[in-house]
């Protein structure tokens, strides 16, 4: 596949921002966030006064005549999935970015984060399907590949499933993984009892974009609106009173509809608002896990 130059000119950029910001804002706060999976056997060591008895390797001890004990390390090496919404929805913003653009950004932040820390990292493109995934794995170019895909892929459909990417991963992810989901959550059908169902065997986060334009649409007049994910056009009078009060309180409402869902799954929510320093929720979120 032949990328275009510029597209590999913005990967590029990407990458050398993006390491800056790990080694600044992320040093240390990625690794101390997200716990190893258990505890592996290390070595034997003589025993002290103090250690805990549990952990008395008698077969050696009997063997030596000397009491040792085994050594354990924390199994550091995580698996990281992140999962990024590229359904219609994500494909406008009112800001420097489309939705999608800051979903992306953060995904290239969290896959040099876990680089890094030499943590496995996969990704999954999803709409209302499974679009394109990449099993988790290590190495510069396995990076490179993540950030091709991420800013090059083209979707299929511009619908949004939230269960759909659920039971893909539900039946690939063989061992505990941590998922981010990076979406605007705007699935029209109810979608807790799947997500659910993946936090029970995976740490998941939703990051939540929203864009102010969304809560609030300025009056300029008669606007042709197309549903990014229907394709349907409606032409609105935005200067009528009518529609500021209609348009408001139909985003509250589907605004609640979406939190009451994430808080159903009971998975960890981190907002992020287009428009804002959309880092900084990612780095507050890891300090909040640390504590």
């Amino acid at each position: 596949m032949t990328i275009p130059a510029e597209v590999l000119k913005k990967i590029k950029l990407l990458e050398v921002n993006t390491k800056k910001l790990v080694n600044t804002i992320f040093a240390g706060q990625y690794h101390s966030a997200f716990k190893g999976q258990g505890m592996t056997f290390a070595d034997f060591r003589e025993y002290v006064p103090g250690d805990d008895v549990r952990s008395i390797a008698w077969t050696l001890t009997a063997r030596s005549g000397n009491t040792y004990i085994k050594k354990f390390e924390e199994e550091r090496e995580l698996t990281l999935i992140l999962a990024v919404d590229v359904s219609g929805s994500v494909d406008f913003g009112s800001d420097k970015y489309f939705k999608g653009e800051v979903l992306t950004h953060l995904s290239a932040l969290l896959s040099f984060a876990a680089a890094k820390n030499n943590d496995n990292v996969g990704l999954l493109l999803f709409s209302d399907q499974v679009e394109h995934y990449v099993p988790p794995k290590k190495g510069r170019g396995h990076l490179q590949r993540l950030l091709r895909d991420l800013y090059y892929h083209q979707p299929k459909s511009h619908r949004t499933s939230i269960p759909s990417l659920v039971e893909f991963l539900s039946g690939v992810l063989k061992k505990r993984s941590t998922v981010f989901i990076f979406s605007d959550f705007m699935d029209p059908k109810p979608f807790a009892t799947s997500l659910k169902r993946l936090s029970r065997r995976h740490d998941t986060i939703a990051v939540r974009i929203k864009d102010p334009i969304e809560e609030q649409f300025p009056s300029i007049g008669m606007v042709d609106f197309i549903d990014p994910e229907s394709g349907e056009v409606m032409t609105l009078d935005t200067s009528s009173i009518g529609f500021s009060k209609h348009y408001k309180k139909y985003f509250e409402q589907y605004s609640r509809s979406i939190e009451q869902e994430l808080r159903k799954a009971r998975v960890d929510l981190i907002e992020v608002e287009n428009g804002e320093d959309f880092v900084q929720p990612l780095a507050n979120y890891f300090k909040k896990r640390n504590k």
